[in-house]
């Protein structure tokens, strides 16, 4: 579908933001004769990912935005669009809607988002001309002239080689880009993840605190049940029963903090393999900026293989000078031929022969010396395809060597950011494993409080102070004294946890 149809996707983006080495179109005639349909040849580069509203368009010769074009045609997406090598295209502009001036266009795609990714060099719509001027030169300027030909195909060929590595070395560098950013979205992600479970770390000792509070309150009552039993003593039997459930309670709570405890042991071990991990990541993050230093030594031969590519490219332009040079010499001589030839009509009955010989010979000079003009031009208009292509090379790699550097810095200032949290969880995990163990120590002394509490009550008891009772009286005075001890065990634990304000001073 041509461009009256339907309008195509365009922008506003200048020429300096796009990547016209994404696409390359191929075998682009000098002028196209008006009047008839014209075929566009395309190659697209493994850079580019085409998409179903990409489109080619003719732009006039300095177009400054893609909504400058004169006529476009949609792009036909290839048979496989993830592919890994180049894939020729080929579409078709009906003669209709090309322009009907003389001045230069290009081809421009242009993908769905409005961006350039390839330019044309430039051509005509014009019809063909003949020039009917008689040229006349020697076999050795021709000689010469070919000499001079071949010596410009092959620096051609090594500029196209050339232009070849600098655009795998682009490639290669933004491939190398993709990966640090997909390494340091997993280390954000890792990151993450380590916050969670110092979150959940927290949130259980919280719940510890709260468990040995109520423990704390719990002992506490106890001490005034005791105290409130010597006073009423006919009640014995039932406050009896009450003190026994009331043991199993915290028999079954000791047995939950058990279990607790192994949980945390657990949770520890499970601390110490994810902060290995982290110092693994550390180490990876380490080997990716000697990578990143590799990569700059990289671009500063990149850097120096430009420079010789602009070397070669001012030889060039010398050279061409010199062939304008002797394209005057070789004019001034043709024109010096014709005045000696104006001379010899006047003696024609003598030279008839060698005159009918001598013109068989300057016809085919003549056509060999237009065909040699004409490869001069395509030649000059390659030169200056290359020259583009050089600049728009140096603009990338510039682009490339910034966003590198600045890529490098963010990944040192996230390096910086990760060694500091690791040591905050190393702070935290020693903090959580010390006021574990103070906890631990601290059930423990309560199991043997508890157990001492038991036996005594048990064994101690006088059998007329323990009448009917099975498992004999806990109120008697040794346990009261046994709880009391352990009260101010309580206590003491307590001004150890949290010393007064003289010796925080």
């Amino acid at each position: 579908m041509n461009g009256t149809s339907d309008e195509p996707p365009t922008s506003a983006v200048l020429l300096d933001s796009c990547y016209f080495s994404q696409v390359i179109f191929n075998n682009v005639e000098k002028f196209y004769v008006p009047g008839g349909d014209i075929t566009c040849y395309y190659t697209l580069t493994r850079n580019i990912v085409p998409r179903g509203k990409d489109w080619v368009g003719i732009f006039q010769v300095g177009w400054k935005t893609t909504r400058e074009c004169n006529t476009f045609v949609w792009a036909p997406l290839p048979g496989d669009i993830h592919r890994d090598a180049p894939v020729q295209q080929q579409i078709c502009f009906k003669a209709c809607y090309l322009p009907k001036d003389d001045e230069y266009y290009q081809f421009c795609y242009v993908d769905e988002d409005g961006m350039v990714r390839g330019a044309s060099v430039p051509f005509q719509f014009r019809a063909e001309t003949e020039d009917d001027i008689l040229v006349v030169t020697t076999q050795g300027e021709v000689e010469k002239i070919e000499l001079q030909n071949k010596n410009l195909l092959k620096e051609k060929e090594d500029l196209q080689a050339s232009c070849a590595g600098l655009q795998k070395q682009n490639s290669d560098l933004q491939e190398e880009l993709r990966n640090t950013q997909d390494n340091l979205e997993s280390l954000r992600s890792n990151t993450e993840k380590l916050e969670l479970e110092l979150n959940a770390l927290e949130k259980e000792k919280q719940h510890l605190k709260e468990l040995d509070d109520c423990r704390k309150a719990e002992l506490h009552e106890l001490k005034v049940q005791f105290q409130n039993v010597t006073s009423d003593k006919e009640q014995l039997d039932t406050r009896l029963k009450t003190a026994l459930d009331h043991m199993d309670q915290l028999q079954g709570e000791v047995e939950k903090i058990e279990l607790q405890n192994k949980n945390l042991l657990k949770e520890k071990e499970d601390l110490q393999a994810s902060c290995a991990g982290l110092q693994k990541q550390n180490s990876d993050l380490q080997e990716e900026l000697r990578n990143t230093q590799e990569l700059q030594n990289n671009l500063e031969s990149l850097r120096s293989n430009t420079e010789k590519l602009e070397l070669k490219l001012n030889a060039l332009e010398k050279e061409k000078q010199h062939l304008k040079e002797l394209d005057d010499c070789r004019k001034a001589e043709l024109h010096e031929l014709k005045v000696q030839f104006q001379n010899v009509t006047s003696d024609k009955e003598q030279l008839d022969t060698r005159l009918k010989t001598a013109l068989d010979h300057m016809d085919q000079l003549q056509s060999q010396v237009l065909s040699y003009e004409k490869e001069v031009e395509n030649l000059s208009l390659m030169d200056r395809d290359k020259a583009k292509k050089l600049e728009h090379l140096k603009k990338e790699n510039q682009q490339l060597r910034m966003s590198r550097s600045q890529q490098q810095q963010n990944s040192m200032k996230e390096l910086e950011e990760q060694k500091r949290f690791v040591q905050v969880l190393q702070a935290r995990k020693n903090e959580a494993d010390e006021e574990k163990q103070k906890l631990k120590e601290k059930n423990n002394r309560l199991l043997r409080l508890l157990s001492q509490v038991c036996s005594r009550t048990q064994t101690s008891v006088p059998a007329s102070e323990l009448g009917d009772l099975l498992f004999g009286n806990p109120y008697y005075a040794p346990g009261i004294n046994l709880l009391a001890e352990a009260a101010d065990i309580n206590n003491l634990d307590l001004q150890h946890c949290h010393p007064p304000p003289e010796a925080r001073c």
